[in-house]
């Protein structure tokens, strides 16, 4: 054992490589102990062909780093790559530092960003997961009963033991409580299943700016930030668009090699995307890595069940790029995944959205019903509805009644002919040709 620095927060950082190091890697490495709230204090970069079973990198590259920490005065080693508790260990001992790799970096930002009452257990739960193959002794004043000792007979418990049971327990416990959350999720989910709105989801890699066009598209006021899991915790919204109205969520933005842990405690977080009727996939349109960015999305859909719904491109922060303008691609070919229909704007500035919104509607089969309907004096309440809805253009009244001229969302005009007093609606809905 050793004393931990109590700071932990000016981080040295190592980039563990097989071949060709990627740019993109370190940069998005840097990124991630920056939103962990570290300073970086230098970076090294080590060429692994065989990891070392114990300490991952070489002896000496470890000899390296510790010179390095020492020099900058380091208090954290922050590795980009999943370690094996001894190999997290053994660099702990080596090093006279805290050592935390990917996955825990990671946790420990998503436990900065959790505010709900869901994320907080999530977190807790993946947080719990990942340190339970970690822990070491830490008191020796409680050793094993040893039979025949007079004087030396113990608990029968060592402290590690009791530490174990206690994790498991708490396990259970925040398992149990997620069971209660995810069926009051799912309730809700189906209401608005019921509700016969289609269901969007924003889905994309961190950072590339759902949460800011959640906020334009619903007038919401979702956190938003230029930094990676600015949002955590999902949200959704009611959001009107030409034709009809649908349910928007926002969801936790996707990294490479994303820890399995966390897609396993984020399963009804994450089942706002599988169970939509369209993912809006948002992209960076200013990351020179962009198409490698969809691709490791694709691969997490596909990890939680949501590969194969269908997607709307969103080519987001054209206003990063000189000369770029708004503009809507249309879908060359369903069978090509390259090609699918995208649509480019700006939702910090507030540029295509129009367009986005009318490949929303078209996408989704939005019409609308248009024509003349004269309504009794009795339908009195069809008359509110179809003022509330916003639906008549003009209206007249005569001996015979309302004399209207409406304008509806063929979905609302459905469900308003379907009730008990919509009648007079039905002629105006084309009916399906018979099948001979």
């Amino acid at each position: 054992m050793f004393d931990r620095s109590k700071r932990g927060e000016h981080a040295l950082l190592i980039q563990p490589h097989a071949g060709k190091l990627e740019e993109d890697v370190l940069e998005e490495f840097v990124d991630l102990a920056r939103s962990a709230g570290a300073s970086i204090a230098a970076t090294i970069t080590a060429r692994i062909d065989r990891p070392n079973p114990s300490i991952l990198i070489g002896s000496g590259k470890l000899e390296e780093v510790r010179a390095a920490a020492d020099a900058t005065e380091a208090d954290l080693i922050l590795v980009n790559h999943a370690l094996s508790p001894v190999q997290e260990r053994n660099l702990e001992r080596a090093l006279g530092r805290r050592v935390i790799d990917r996955t825990g970096l990671i946790l420990d930002i998503f436990a900065q960003r959790a505010h709900s009452h869901e994320g907080k257990l999530q977190v807790e739960l993946a947080q719990l997961r990942h340190i339970a193959t970690r822990l070491v002794r830490g008191w020796t004043h409680l050793e094993r009963q040893r039979g025949g000792s007079i004087g030396l007979r113990g608990p029968g418990e060592t402290q590690l033991e009791t530490d174990r049971r206690l994790l498991q327990k708490r396990v259970d416990q925040l398992q149990k409580r997620l069971e209660k959350v995810e069926v009051q999720r799912t309730q809700m989910r189906r209401a608005r299943v019921r509700s016969e709105m289609p269901r969007v989801a924003l889905v994309g890699y961190t950072n590339a700016g759902k949460s800011t066009l959640f906020n334009a598209l619903a007038g919401a006021q979702a956190y938003a930030a230029d930094q990676l899991f600015a949002t955590l915790d999902p949200t959704v919204r009611r959001v009107g668009i030409p034709g009809g109205n649908v349910v928007l969520a926002d969801t936790v933005g996707f990294v490479r090699d994303l820890p399995h842990e966390l897609v396993a405690a984020f399963r009804s977080t994450l089942s706002e995307a599988r169970e939509a009727d369209l993912l809006l996939h948002v992209v960076d349109a200013a990351d020179p890595h962009r198409q490698e960015r969809i691709a490791q999305v694709d691969e997490v859909l596909a990890e939680v069940g949501a590969g194969e719904l269908p997607q709307l491109l969103v080519y987001n922060k054209i206003d990063r790029i000189d000369g770029a303008q708004p503009r809507h691609d249309a879908q060359d070919g369903i069978a090509d995944p390259a090609r699918r229909e995208r649509v480019w704007l700006s939702a910090r500035d507030g540029i295509g959205l129009d367009l986005l919104t009318a490949a929303l509607g078209a996408r989704l089969g939005f019409t609308r019903i248009r024509g003349q309907v004269v309504l009794p004096p009795a339908a009195g309440r069809l008359h509110a509805r179809l003022h509330a809805l916003g639906g008549i253009v003009d209206e007249q009244y005569t001996d015979e009644g309302w004399v209207l001229e409406i304008d509806l969302p063929r979905s609302e005009a459905e469900k308003l002919a379907g009730s008990a007093d919509g009648g007079p609606l039905r002629p105006l809905i084309p009916q399906p040709e018979p099948e001979w």
